[in-house]
């Protein structure tokens, strides 16, 4: 999930606590002509169908009426659309957001009610001179006017006809446009178009819709790439969608938010800009729930001990959850009250199954969390949440949890851990196995939904030796962080005698930190003066303990920072990888063995395919760490530097790495007698060579030689890993054979020619003046434009070509096997038309 930082504005003239620094403005009072309204008889009829709710909404054949409370005028109400079901092969997915905002009801004049979008932008305290000119220049817009077609029972109501609301397009329930533009949309069909269901609950309305759209079929495109249009375009010319909308009251009195800060990994999508006499000051606040000790018990918070919450967190299961799953996802959702009794409270959160057959309870009641299960073939699990644009404070929350998740762990969990758990070799884990697995993923989404991002570098401070170390591992784990993409502990050998305990992640010390920062109640007056309490925090307990380190979400980089992986080194944690694959590709025939299996081999290629793309993830790994920069997001209280590149010595290490792992032919991968099991061998060699191919164009990109050109130049020669040191341990592994007169195979070939093809695009690239550097320059240089540079990369990359011909021209002589020496020719001959050499 990407880091969201919204900086908005708190302009507020509907809710009267949306300015919650400011004094209360006195509202004109607008007198409602009612005398144009007609008799409540002529709208609620005997045969009208009625949802009462938040907005208690009528239908009488086929007219809808929202009938709007007079005590929610003027409150902030949240209006959130979502996907529910999309065509196949939809870029997008039932369950996604597509947008969110805010609006508020008011009465206007004549007989009218006001449909206002709350605009949330600015905030200025009254006593600052500033704050009448920030009054004055921002009002929020009104989007409707609806005529009151009757006042409701008692007088304390007004309602309007909503048919045009529900069943045109608008600019509140229309498609969002990166869904629009994904799926290639063009008009709306109103005819193939119509309202599903409206439902309505104490603080939310729910309403579903049908929406059939015009698509040319023609391919679209996605973030620059050009995709095939979904099948539905291509063949019927239109896209129908399932979609939904809510409306949910937002709290009369926003949380106090707790400002966001980059060192501690938490969702940040809310805020506004404050504006003072002296400056502009933009804030943002972290996603969290609103957990406060109760009046009674604050003297004991106070005192340090443990307390239970004023509110509860809880979360249900959907009751289409397979029973034997139940006690694991509960234990998965529960485990955070370890991380809670650091932010001083207990029973903080529970998971409870939903209550059976009671019919006052609804999934789509926003007071209830759900854990919903969906039975889908996606392999996949996540936590959404919708959290208050002026606080921070978490609305709305589920899980979305995929059936098929159990696909995912058990593959993963056979190749990472079948040499050191029993339990993982063979297709169908027992229950108590896939609890296990479960309950880890569950908690993992769980925490997504409490506000925690992904901390992708927390699993680098684990020091590969300890991942070995079976006392060690079993009581520390082998990742600080349940929210790492760390997954299983693949380092551990099979003579460690490791128990699942070092070998599964858990709910650790950054975990219960991140808790303890986020969720402790502070008491402080306003949310400046938290932030001063809660970033000392941050300063003390990182110079106490390194653990609590939060390195992003892995979308620089930083070598550190990566998916997937494990240790503090990754040429060395995979080397211990690498072994255990062997071990697993040694035994997959066996593993995989199943009596409805015995004719097609299906689960021995999946596993197989499964197991390449494990080795796949740890050259992907070393690869990383060539041209790293370190990125440390740090305060000027702290010491160090913020941005820094890859130790050289690591460097070096990972070119070592990958000549041995991944450029030298790798015959545990290419066992023949296996391959042959699998249907076409092709499959096996082809993704092998493709792995070679993709490894030596990710380190001959501009990227690389470019951030190691530039790193150079800014820290001197000979102190940083330099371009010319990396091109010549690549030509030295890539070109033994120059060396050893050994006969070069048919895999080395071609290592060979991908290497000057690398080097042939790097050098075309240098002299048109587009490389790319990503090196000391931002939080955000991945996604940066490329930056135009003068440098060396073209002359470097023309001698180092050169020199390879000579050395290429000098060994063939002595090179005996007849198919090799044609080849070294060939590339000699390449390299010579490329350089256009007399």
């Amino acid at each position: 999930m990407k880091l969201k930082v919204t900086f908005i504005v708190l302009l507020g003239l509907c809710g009267s606590t949306a300015m919650a620094q400011r004094k209360k403005v006195q509202q004109p009072v607008v007198k409602t002509d009612t005398t144009k309204a007609s008799p409540l008889s002529n709208i609620i009829t005997k045969n009208t169908e009625s949802k009462r709710g938040l907005i208690t909404i009528h239908k009488t054949g086929d007219k809808y009426y929202f009938e709007i409370p007079d005590s929610i005028l003027k409150r902030d109400l949240l209006v959130t659309n979502w996907l529910v079901k999309v065509p196949g092969g939809s870029p997008k997915f039932g369950g996604e957001m597509m947008d969110t905002r805010m609006i508020c009801f008011e009465k206007g004049l004549n007989n009218k009610l006001m449909l206002r979008v709350v605009d949330i932008a600015t905030k200025a305290d009254s006593s600052n001179a500033i704050s009448k000119a920030v009054d004055n220049s921002n009002i929020n817009p009104i989007a409707t006017l609806y005529d009151i077609k009757a006042r409701g029972e008692g007088n304390k109501s007004s309602i309007i006809d909503a048919t045009d609301f529900l069943q045109k397009e608008n600019s509140f329930t229309m498609i969002g446009t990166e869904v629009k533009q994904k799926l290639g949309l063009s008009s709306f069909a109103a005819d193939r178009s119509w309202v599903k269901s409206v439902s309505a609950y104490p603080i939310n309305v729910e309403l579903r819709f049908v929406r059939t759209y015009g698509a040319s079929g023609a391919p679209v495109k996605d973030r620059g790439v050009e995709k095939l249009a979904t099948e539905a375009a291509r063949i019927g010319g239109a896209v129908t969608l399932e979609v939904s909308t809510s409306i949910l009251l937002m709290p009369e009195k926003p949380m106090m938010g707790r400002q966001f800060d980059m060192r501690v990994g938490y969702f940040a999508d809310a805020g506004y800009t404050q504006i003072t006499d002296e400056k502009v000051n933009p804030k943002s606040f972290i996603a969290r729930y609103r957990l406060e000790p109760k009046a009674e018990d604050m003297e004991k918070y106070k005192r340090g001990e443990l307390v239970e919450p004023k509110q509860q967190i809880v979360y249900y299961l959907d009751p289409a959850t397979p029973k034997q799953w139940r006690p694991y996802l509960i234990a998965g959702i529960n485990d955070w009250n370890e991380a809670f009794k650091a932010a001083g409270f207990k029973n903080a959160i529970i998971g409870k199954e939903w209550p059976e057959n009671d019919t006052t309870m609804s999934l789509e009641d926003k007071r209830y969390k759900v854990l919903r299960y969906l039975p889908s073939d996606v392999a996949n699990a996540y936590g959404p949440h919708i959290s208050d644009p002026r606080s921070g404070e978490i609305l709305q929350n589920y899980v979305g949890w995929y059936h098929n998740v159990m696909t995912l762990v058990h593959d993963w969990y056979m190749v990472q851990a079948g040499p050191n758990d029993p339990r993982a070799r063979t297709m169908k884990f027992s229950d108590e196995l896939m609890g296990e697995l479960i309950r880890f993923v569950s908690s993992h989404e769980v925490g997504h939904t409490l506000g925690l991002r992904h901390n992708m570098g927390s699993s680098s401070l684990t020091p590969v030796e300890k991942l070995r170390d079976k006392e060690w591992v079993e009581k520390h784990g082998h990742t600080a962080s349940i929210m790492d993409y760390a997954r299983f502990n693949y380092v551990a050998q099979p003579e460690d005698k490791i128990s699942a305990a070092g070998i599964m992640p858990r709910i650790n010390d950054y975990d219960k930190w991140a808790i303890k920062w986020g969720y402790t109640y502070t008491g402080a007056k306003d949310d400046d003066e938290d932030r001063k309490i809660v970033s000392k925090w941050i300063v003390d307990s990182l110079a106490a303990n390194p653990r609590l380190w939060f390195g992003g979400e892995g979308m620089n980089h930083d070598g550190r920072c990566q998916t997937e992986d494990v240790g503090d080194n990754n040429m060395k944690a995979n080397e211990y990888g690498i072994k255990n694959l062997k071990y697993v590709m040694a035994h997959l025939p066996e593993w995989t063995k199943d009596d409805n299996d015995l004719n097609s081999n299906k689960n021995l290629t999946q596993m197989y395919l499964q197991t390449v793309t494990q080795y796949q993830r740890y050259v992907n790994h070393v690869v990383r760490n060539v041209a790293s920069t370190e990125e440390t997001i740090i305060t000027p209280d702290q010491p160090g530097d913020i941005y820094a590149p890859a130790p050289a010595e690591k460097q070096k290490e990972a070119i070592a790495f990958l000549n041995k792992q991944v450029f030298e032919t790798q015959p545990w991968l290419l066992d023949e007698k296996l391959l042959n099991q699998i249907g076409n061998p092709a499959r096996g060699t082809s993704a092998f060579s493709k792995i070679q191919e993709g490894t030596i164009m990710q380190l001959t990109s501009d990227r690389v030689l470019n951030t190691l050109n530039m790193a150079e130049q800014r820290f001197g020669k000979g102190k940083t890993y330099s371009m010319i040191e990396l091109l010549s341990d690549l030509k030295a592994g890539i070109f033994s054979e120059l060396k050893t007169n050994k006969p070069i195979d048919i895999f080395r070939r071609d290592v060979q020619k991908y290497y000057i093809q690398g080097l042939f695009r790097a050098l075309e690239e240098s002299e048109k003046g587009n490389n790319v550097i990503a090196l000391l320059v931002s939080p955000n240089a991945a996604e940066e434009a490329p930056v135009t540079v003068g440098s060396d990369v073209g002359p470097i990359l023309r001698m180092h070509l050169e020199n390879l011909r000579k050395e290429i021209l000098a060994a063939v002589p002595t090179i005996k096997d007849k198919e090799s020496k044609e080849h070294l020719m060939f590339i000699a001959e390449r390299i010579k038309k490329s350089l256009i050499l007399k």
